[in-house]
């Protein structure tokens, strides 16, 4: 099976997470800690793995993760080197092939100025499965372009929405070009290695044919990095949050370049409070705006708001877009708001997750 995440675990134990593997595209998460049961996070739930390896509601059946098994299975996932890996596992994780990242904890060795060297002694394992949904964005993909030329977007979510799913989807169109407009070069910065999901550098999801990836960089550091060596027409990058970043994101508009972002928030208003900024920075910055939800458990787009600035033809258009059926399913929704006659925009229903 192509990217399984069986190629994580060393051979003994493959036998035991074949199921889990064969329901790999509902699985978000796989939580390890040793001594404690072993949590799946599979379409937004909670399940219990038996000690034959099957799915199980009570914890009461559930088998627990031992300090062996976790230890052997980063020895594999390390290629027997822990040494070579020792940067990623100072950042505390590790991208495998597939683009599958690796998270742990446990005990911290630092340097004498206090920064983290590396860390040993891992008890506690969380695998987030990586998933490329394509076709994620095309009901939201034509709100991107006026006249053949593309907006810059920010996309608001709280966790587990789908905003990265929807991001990564958005480059991987952008990039390749389409109906709405031709492609563009798109330089990726991927600090986490989520958008990406690169493998020695490689992208394991699929950015398109004009996608530049820098992985593993900070963010700020990135993105001017990025505008001297490739010189790119979009700067896409994924949870945004320092001040710094949005410094940068303001000089990489300033060279002419469209952003794509993501940021954490339940609305507009939540966002503009926690950084302290107000509503004519981001306008300054962004054409349009998406914020993403859950309803039911399902992934959708709760707004779409046009910004303002060289957009102002719509400003002010606010759109609701209405809950409608499964995750995976990409459908059009009737616009609330104050324009009835405007252009009906489209729903991004997704699974939650990346």
């Amino acid at each position: 099976m192509e990217n399984s995440i069986l190629q994580m675990f060393p051979s003994p134990y493959r036998e035991f997470w074949r199921r889990t593997a064969e329901a790999q595209e509902h699985v978000q998460e796989i939580r390890l800690r040793a001594g404690r049961p072993i949590v799946l996070h599979m379409d937004g739930r909670e399940v219990f793995l038996t000690g034959q390896g099957a799915f199980t509601d009570s914890p009461l059946e559930a088998c627990c993760a031992q300090d062996r098994e976790l230890s052997e299975m980063l020895e594999h996932i390390c290629h027997y080197s822990p040494y070579a890996f020792e940067e990623e596992l100072r950042r505390g994780f590790v991208t495998v092939a597939g683009g599958h990242r690796v998270g742990v904890a446990g005990q911290a060795v630092l340097e004498p100025d206090g920064s983290i060297r590396t860390l040993k002694n891992i008890a506690f394992v969380n695998i987030r499965v990586s998933h490329q949904k394509k076709g994620a964005a095309d009901k939201v993909l034509g709100r991107l372009y006026r006249g053949g030329r593309l907006k810059s977007a920010l996309i608001i979510s709280p966790p587990g929405c789908g905003k990265t799913t929807l991001l990564r989807d958005l480059i991987r169109q952008i990039s390749d070009g389409g109906p709405h407009g031709a492609g563009l070069t798109v330089g990726v910065v991927d600090e986490r290695s989520e958008l990406a999901g690169s493998f020695l550098g490689i992208p394991q999801n699929d950015m398109g044919m004009r996608t530049d990836v820098l992985d593993g960089c900070p963010k700020e550091k990135g993105m001017l990095l990025l505008l001297r060596s490739m010189s790119p027409q979009v700067v896409a990058m994924d949870e945004l949050g320092s001040e710094g970043e949005l410094k940068a994101l303001r000089q990489a508009a300033a060279c002419g370049c469209r952003i794509l972002a993501t940021v954490h928030g339940e609305n507009r208003r939540d966002v503009e409070q926690r950084f302290g900024l107000g509503r004519p920075f981001w306008e300054g910055l962004f054409g349009l705006f998406i914020v993403l939800g859950k309803e039911d458990g399902e992934c959708v787009v709760r707004q779409m708001e046009e910004g303002r600035g060289e957009f102002d033809q719509n400003s002010g258009r606010l759109y609701d877009l209405r809950r409608l059926p499964r995750a995976g399913d990409l459908v059009s929704a009737s616009a609330g708001g104050a324009d009835k006659g405007a252009a009906e925009p489209d729903a991004y229903i997704g699974a939650a997750g990346r």
